[in-house]
């Protein structure tokens, strides 16, 4: 049992020992390393030329390998010839004799071991290879071509013939076997006035397949061009601006017929005035722009109603295509379309039983894409599908972080469209940029407005969710909706300082982050009563220098009138509404500032006058009269008691000298109440007037 084990490992290293040592590259040889072998028919000589042989790597191509091209032929030695590097070999005439079989292997050698490939085995007889034929002859129409075969020139019976052809927008070939024949007519498939290009190849009855012909190129015949163009416009981004431009797909090769020498556009006006245009596409790129799918022509249809398009060519012209421009109407809020979109896809579907606008009798739906910020006629293409299709796919580059507006139009028989919904969308979000106009409009002490615009969609990168709002130094932060509506945003701030420096800043935030601040800086206003102190406080310097100069004036008018009667001097002052100290106060008012530089004082006061009798004896009440008067002697006290009590009331009916005299006035008083006749009199008199005695003793 021991041995058997002992044995079993013995024969495992000694398999694992022979593994390592066998050459990895023989295991590594290509299947393909078998050798190729024809003889060339050169100069219409098949029968003298050697035999061409041709094989691949044998091992890795970073490997550096020498080959040698092996062959026997039967009841004869082996005979080889050393090739290098190269991939292929020659066996000369005199080692092989036609129609006789022949052995042929490949053998390589490298610093990491050698190989051999198998042996392959044919009759010399059949591999002889015909030189390519040459199309000699062609005609449009009936589009047909001929050619020659070396067969025949080799006295060679021809075997087969292999024809293929493309067209110029076609990279791919269409082969036909044809049999023994050396010409060759199209069928009714032809494309009329399309250039096709022809290759041919052939065999001898014995021997290889020819290689392919020099390529010939002929143009079929033309025809007029068939069906009507599709013309649409474009109308920018958004899709309600005033002016479009009218655009249409090149007519395919099946409608063309041939070259189309130009367009002839007639542009009906809204005054129902015609105008037709002939434009040729060879003129230089001015009015008509074109790439490799459509055209459009770069004029202002600001007061076109209607157009009509056929292309041309040097055999006629297309039925008129109409087209109908609408009035740009209000784009529609509501989504009634569907857009899922990446960098190769656009996809749209809608949903057929929804509550969409309805056009009586309408024929197809036509989708378009908008890149916006593109010019008119550009990053533009639209399909129109029947009214039973609710979902089409358009393939091509769509740039990431750009918007695309995508619409959805209805189209009458009578080639009326109608709007149905448009929506933005993005291949690929990214963030937004920095948000433009961001100011403060309005400040207050505790409260500010700001202001901010969502600018053009170039700038937004992708669908703005909010905006966020923050104050520096503050860790709140306000998210303001996003509203495709408007064009421009406010917000109020509000639980601020007063009087106090801030600094606000704001971002637009989309699907793939925010994007960079933009700030803002400001100061608020002071509350209202503050705002009254600091006016008085600022006035308050000003406040004090007037009454200062005030208070000098007043010393300058004690100065100035010592010798004059100044009513600021006088002790008892005369009525007032007879005094002509107080009419030149009145005009002083007028000027705010003559009390402080004008003394208020009378050089020469005019001041009524009283006469005094001294031998009357005043009376008092109505039925006094001066002849009635006693003339007996009465004590002194009573005498002046009687004498002060009427001089009082004779000073109330006393008219200034200098006043008209009269029954009303400032100088005219009622007659006195029994009260005052009693000895109560005014507070004005008690003050101001002297009594008759002062006035006798005076």
């Amino acid at each position: 049992m021991g041995s058997n084990v002992m044995a079993l490992l013995i024969a495992g290293w000694l398999l694992l020992i022979l593994l390592v040592n066998m050459p990895n590259d023989v295991a590594a040889a290509d299947p393909r390393f078998e050798p190729k072998c024809h003889i060339p028919c050169e100069d219409n000589n098949c029968w003298l030329p050697r035999i061409h042989c041709f094989w691949d790597q044998a091992f890795d191509p970073q490997v550096p390998a020498n080959y040698s091209l092996h062959w026997k032929r039967v009841h004869s030695e082996e005979g080889h010839v050393k090739t290098g590097a190269s991939l292929s070999g020659f066996i000369d005439r005199v080692h092989f004799s036609m129609n006789s079989e022949l052995r042929v292997w490949v053998k390589a050698e490298s610093q990491r071991g050698s190989a051999k490939s198998q042996e392959v085995v044919f009759n010399t007889g059949y591999i002889v290879k015909p030189a390519a034929p040459k199309i000699t002859w062609s005609q449009q129409d009936p589009l047909e071509l001929s050619w020659n075969s070396t067969c025949n020139e080799a006295h060679l019976s021809l075997g087969s013939c292999d024809v293929r052809f493309r067209t110029e927008a076609n990279k791919m070939w269409l082969e036909e076997e044809i049999g023994a024949q050396v010409n060759y007519e199209f069928s009714d498939a032809v494309q009329p006035g399309v250039f096709y290009e022809f290759q041919v190849r052939c065999s001898c009855a014995t021997g290889l397949m020819s290689d392919w012909s020099a390529s010939h190129r002929i143009r079929s015949s033309e025809r007029a061009p068939t069906g009507e163009m599709d013309v649409w416009k474009d109308c920018g981004v958004p899709a309600t601006n005033i002016d479009c431009v009218i655009t249409w797909k090149k007519l395919p090769i099946f409608q063309a017929n041939g070259h189309i020498l130009g367009y002839e556009v007639t542009l009906l006006s809204k005054h129902s005035t015609a105008v037709s245009v002939n434009i040729s596409t060879a003129e230089p790129r001015g009015r008509l722009v074109c790439n490799e799918m459509q055209c459009y022509l770069n004029s202002s249809l600001t007061s076109v109603s209607s157009v009509n398009i056929s292309a041309y060519n040097a055999q006629g012209a297309t039925e008129p295509s109409y087209l109908a421009i609408p009035t740009p109407d209000k784009e529609r809020n509501e989504q009634a379309i569907d857009v899922r979109m990446n960098t190769e896809n656009l996809s749209v579907s809608w949903d057929l039983h929804s509550q969409l606008p309805d056009i009586n009798s309408f024929k197809e739906y036509v989708v378009q894409y908008k890149q916006a910020g593109r010019r008119l006629g550009q990053g533009f293409s639209w399909m129109r599908v029947n009214e039973s299709r609710a979902l089409v796919t358009f393939r091509g580059h769509f740039e990431k972080s750009t918007p695309y507006q995508v619409s959805l139009f209805k189209v009458t028989h009578n080639g009326q469209s109608q709007h149905v919904s448009s929506v933005i969308e993005y291949s690929h979000q990214g963030t937004p940029l920095k948000v433009p106009s961001f100011k403060v409009t309005s400040i207050a002490a505790t409260h500010v407005t700001l202001f901010w615009e969502s600018g053009p969609l170039t700038m937004q990168k992708g669908h703005i969710l909010c905006y966020q709002i923050g104050v520096h130094g503050q860790k709140s932060v306000y998210n303001v909706t996003y509203s495709p509506r408007n064009t421009s945003h406010t917000f109020e701030l509000l639980d601020l300082n007063p009087d106090q420096e801030y600094e606000v800043w704001i971002k637009a935030v989309t699907k793939a982050g925010p994007g960079p601040n933009v700030i803002a800086r400001f100061k608020t206003k002071q509350q209202e009563h503050l705002h009254l102190q600091s006016h008085i406080l600022t006035l308050l310097p000003l406040v004090c220098l007037l009454v200062m100069l005030g208070c000098l004036s007043i010393a300058l008018s004690f100065h100035r009138g010592a010798s004059k009667v100044c009513v600021c001097l006088n002790e008892r002052v005369p009525d007032p509404y007879n005094s002509t100290i107080f009419k030149m106060m009145k005009y002083q008012m007028t000027d705010p500032l003559a009390w402080i530089c004008t003394p208020i004082c009378e050089p020469h006061p005019t001041i009524s006058f009283l006469e005094v009798v001294a031998n009357q004896r005043p009376r008092c009440g109505k039925d006094s009269h001066p002849e009635s008067q006693t003339t007996k002697p009465a004590s002194t006290s009573g005498q002046r008691d009687q004498t002060h009590r009427c001089a009082r009331e004779e000073y109330r009916k006393m008219v200034d000298s200098d006043e008209e005299k009269g029954t009303s006035g400032p100088g005219y008083m009622e007659d006195s109440s029994d009260e005052e006749e009693e000895g109560v009199a005014s507070g004005y008199e008690k003050h101001f007037m002297p009594t008759s005695v002062e006035i006798l003793e005076a």
